[in-house]
């Protein structure tokens, strides 16, 4: 089945701008302020350049190798079905453990409105996971009316905080000096953690790069929607979290677990700290929910492509939608909340996915051999991509060093054991098939600052319209 060339480059930076912001902005600020103090927002702009490389290494695949799959299709072009699976086993990984960082974030947050003992924040995080789970075995599909009001309740509060954040500044310079010096009390020792941690946030590009047979003119427009793309996200990023480095010391901000609530209150009093506080807890569920969602789907293709046991391609007789597989997700999801933290779980979350980026930059070394046509960079893009995997490697703790390799080693025995080899054809067909419409229904529906860039972009061609016709 071929797909229709209609993806447009504003199109494709609205994807990738949507696959990445989500709630990650509401747990990050706290996790790095103790490692560096103010000067982490340097962290910021470089995790920014890191992330844009590799998205771009997956962009380039995706001209070689224009179909639905993503990494695991780029990896298993360039290598075989075994290098293929080893890929898509560290990306799940990963997925599995971002759920259970959002379940916690949820229970931090709310405890600013409920106060909660240790079994209530148990009980808060299954019903949390539980909850999202069972919509997505229903299958419910939010309206785009409602998607489009949820995106401005979800940016409405950051937007607000960047607005009344610069005033504040403006009219009170001397608390902005106080707390961005001294620049790095701690030094950069903890740069390279604070790297894992804050690259984790910039995370969702590799699922936000289609296939070039979706867009026109894909040699010239994905490299440029990446880099516009990362620059929006980036420099939303920056003003956010520049914000909340200036307006708590970052002894302050190292001991909070809420850091947008005590910065809106700082700014605008309770009304502001009700506000980021309501902004966090649903911009957290729609960021859970929309990765179980796609964290089932990786599971279910691996499963009908033979690299995963056929447990979690069984479908819902009623609601057509991988059961199993959601149902195993989320029983590990809220086992990891109960016996994680955020840091750990962020951390061995992106030793994961950079041992499966390691992959696609040599994947696209390989691809690229051989081919008339040469994509700009294309030879410098991967080599610059594996020293950013290694580091990143590197960078990630003695223990996530060696429970990684475990765990890839666990995914060996899975694969040779229980993964049937096989395709499972008729499942495999519907899946294409439904990917693709799955794909275009998506394109303008993404979540935070991309829905907020499809409106006003729709707003202006109404206005030019109106201009030209009138």
């Amino acid at each position: 089945m071929s797909f229709k060339k209609e993806l447009t480059f504003f199109d494709v930076t609205s994807i990738i701008v949507g696959s990445i912001v989500g709630a990650d902005i509401y747990i990050a600020a706290s996790l790095t302020a103790g490692l560096l103090g103010p000067s982490a927002i340097l962290v910021w702009i470089v995790a920014g350049l890191c992330a844009t490389i590799i998205a771009l290494v997956f962009a380039y695949c995706s001209y070689y190798v224009p179909r639905v799959g993503g990494p695991f299709a780029f990896v298993s072009e360039a290598f075989d079905d075994f290098y293929e699976f080893l890929t898509g086993w560290s990306i799940w990984i990963a997925e599995i453990l971002s759920l259970p960082v959002f379940a916690i974030a949820f229970v931090q947050y709310l405890q600013y409105f409920i106060a909660l003992d240790a079994y209530q924040q148990i009980l808060i995080k299954g019903v949390f996971l539980l909850s999202l789970t069972y919509i997505n075995i229903r299958g419910v599909k939010a309206a785009g009316r409602l998607n489009d009001i949820l995106t401005i309740v979800k940016l409405a509060p950051l937007l607000i905080l960047i607005v009344v954040g610069i005033v504040y500044f403006l009219l009170h310079p001397h608390v902005l000096s106080q707390n961005y010096l001294p620049f790095a009390p701690r030094g950069f020792g903890n740069f390279g953690v604070a790297l894992v941690v804050i690259f984790w946030a910039y995370v969702g590009f590799e699922m936000g790069t289609l296939p070039a047979s979706e867009v026109k003119n894909p040699r010239e427009n994905i490299p440029r929607a990446i880099i516009t793309g990362m620059i929006i996200v980036t420099i939303f990023y920056l003003l956010t979290n520049f914000i909340v480095y200036g307006t708590i010391h970052w002894t302050e901000l190292e001991a909070t677990k809420i850091p947008l609530v005590v910065t809106g209150s700082i700014l605008f009093g309770t009304a502001g700290a009700v506000l980021m506080g309501v902004g966090a807890l649903v911009s957290v569920s729609g960021s859970d929910e929309s990765g179980i969602l796609g964290t089932a789907r990786l599971s279910y293709a691996m499963s009908i492509d033979g690299l995963f046991p056929k447990l979690f391609s069984r479908i819902h007789p009623q609601y057509h939608t991988p059961y199993m597989a959601l149902s195993v997700q989320g029983i590990i999801a809220f086992v990891l909340s109960i016996f994680s933290g955020i840091t750990q779980l962020i951390s061995f979350s992106v030793l994961n996915l950079s041992f499966a980026f390691l992959l696609t930059c040599f994947a696209l070394l390989v691809l690229g051999t051989g081919e008339s046509k040469k994509l700009r960079g294309q030879r410098l893009l991967p080599l610059i991509g594996i020293i950013i995997c290694v580091y990143l490697l590197y960078s990630t703790s003695l223990f996530d060093k060696i429970v990684g390799l475990t765990v890839i080693a666990l995914g060996i025995l899975l694969y040779v054991f229980f993964s049937p080899k096989t395709d499972i054809h008729h499942l495999k067909e519907f899946f294409l098939s439904e990917e693709a419409i799955f794909v275009r229904r998506l394109e303008r529906k993404n979540r935070f600052l991309a829905n907020l860039l499809s409106l006003l972009h729709r707003g202006y061609r109404k206005v030019k319209t109106k201009k030209q016709t009138g």
